[in-house]
């Protein structure tokens, strides 16, 4: 190892270290607020879970696929052609995502998750009238509203509910299907990661990355919440608009279009996904052309004009939020507490690899910069802006305090891009970065159990 490689691997083990220092001060000092007041409404903070150590019928496959992935997944992402690639990085994501689900059993882990009181299942027989529910969506926001949606319905648009609304209507009904929606779809976005980095950067980072985007602790979090399902449709909004600025597809028209469509979508599954358009403005800038900018906002528009005439406003929606927040927890939660603490669920989240590949993006970031002025770039320099604007993202909705706890799902869009970061750690200590992925995700669904 030379001497340059060495100071690098010993400031990526420092980034690491800080980062669980980080984590441990989460802990401890949620731990103690708590205890104190009980206002972070958090069992084990800073994540919302509870200690609970266990094993489950998903412990032995969750740990097939770690040391499958940590064995053969660098060699064959190196080797497998492209389309194999995609459809084995798909399969071993979904390996993951559902053998961590299991460990909390079935019911527990798949098909109960999403039929608590908090959850989008509770008010399915509520929209039998689709159009009169979304003219009327307003009027049930608030706490002291008669008939007050639950807290997920609250605090997303009516795209969140519908999705779950449709899946009934064609048979799928209830939380058995709903979980494994969440999971199949939500396994997809390491492929859309892949196809962008691809386009964006080179084939050569996308291979580099795609072990870490399959051994990802944020699988645990995929399986089996919606926020799952919201990162796979920003994933490929972000790959459809990627494919279409680079002209890296038959039809560069209809990518661009199909992001728009996705991206008007987001709107109205998450209010704090508008926040995507950083990323996407990114991709434009690395991609050096505003050529797919019309069939974007063309697209873009169809989700809003069809809810806005279907009755539903999206800023009184937003605005009436954000006063039920502030009645509710999200008012008593401490944001000076939360505005570092959500950093920390992020780490769990990400995996300390990342933490070190974002290092390594945040040093280079000037250079880089400078050099997408001049469009003399790197394919590491353009990995590193994408990286960067997701990670603006994520701290833009840090700072506005609507995000206090629940991050670890809540961020998943924006974490799924942070991965990325891990195609610029070095090839010599890659195993070391995914095994300490894979520990951290078995640790975490091992001893506690998480939800939402």
């Amino acid at each position: 190892m030379s001497t340059t490689e060495s100071t690098g691997h010993r400031r990526d083990l420092a980034a690491a270290a800080v980062a669980a220092l980080l984590v441990v001060a989460a802990v401890a000092v949620g731990a103690s607020i708590e205890d104190t007041d009980g206002t972070l409404h958090l069992n084990w903070p800073p994540l919302y879970a509870q200690w609970d150590p266990h094993i489950g019928p998903g412990t032995p496959a969750a740990l097939a696929v770690a040391l499958a992935v940590i064995a053969y997944a660098p060699a064959l992402a190196a080797r497998l052609p492209w389309r194999p690639l995609l459809l084995t990085a798909w399969a071993a994501s979904l390996a993951w995502i559902w053998s961590l689900a299991l460990i909390d059993g079935w019911h527990r882990g798949v098909a109960r998750r999403l039929t608590t009181k908090y959850e989008y299942l509770q008010v399915i027989d509520r929209f039998e009238d689709i159009p009169a529910t979304l003219r009327d969506f307003t009027r049930h926001i608030l706490i002291d509203s008669p008939g007050h949606w639950p807290a997920h319905t609250a605090g997303h648009p009516p795209g969140a509910t519908l999705t779950f609304v449709l899946l009934d209507r064609v048979g799928l009904g209830g939380g058995a299907w709903a979980g494994a929606f969440c999971i199949t779809a939500g396994s997809t976005a390491v492929v859309a990661v892949l196809i962008t980095l691809r386009a964006l950067a080179d084939e050569a980072t996308a291979r580099r990355a795609a072990p870490f985007l399959v051994l990802a602790p944020a699988a645990i979090w995929v399986g089996a919440s919606a926020d799952g399902y919201f990162a796979a449709v920003t994933a490929w909004m972000i790959a459809l608009l990627a494919l279409a600025a680079t002209r890296k597809v038959r039809s560069p028209a209809t990518a661009a279009l199909g992001a728009g469509l996705l991206f008007g979508l987001t709107c109205y599954l998450s209010y704090g996904l508008t926040l995507f358009a950083v990323v996407a403005a990114a991709v434009l800038l690395i991609a050096r052309t505003p050529r797919p900018l019309p069939l974007i906002l063309a697209g873009a528009a169809v989700a809003p004009l069809a809810f806005t005439l279907a009755g539903f406003n999206w800023w009184e929606a937003y605005h009436l939020l954000v006063e039920r927040y502030y009645q509710g927890a999200g008012g008593i939660r401490p944001y000076g507490y939360f505005v570092w603490a959500n950093l920390a669920c992020t780490v769990l989240v990400i995996g300390l690899a990342t933490v070190a590949g974002l290092r390594r993006a945040v040093a280079s970031a000037p250079g880089a910069i400078g050099r997408l002025r001049t469009g003399r770039t790197t394919p590491a320099d353009r990995l590193t802006a994408l990286v960067l604007a997701a990670l603006l993202a994520l701290l833009a909705a840090d700072l506005s305090g609507m995000s206090k706890a629940e991050t670890e799902r809540i961020w998943l869009p924006f974490a799924t891009f942070l991965l990325a970061a891990t195609a610029l750690l070095p090839a010599a200590g890659r195993r070391h970065w995914l095994t300490a992925q894979a520990v951290l995700a078995l640790a975490v669904n091992h001893l506690l159990f998480t939800g939402w």
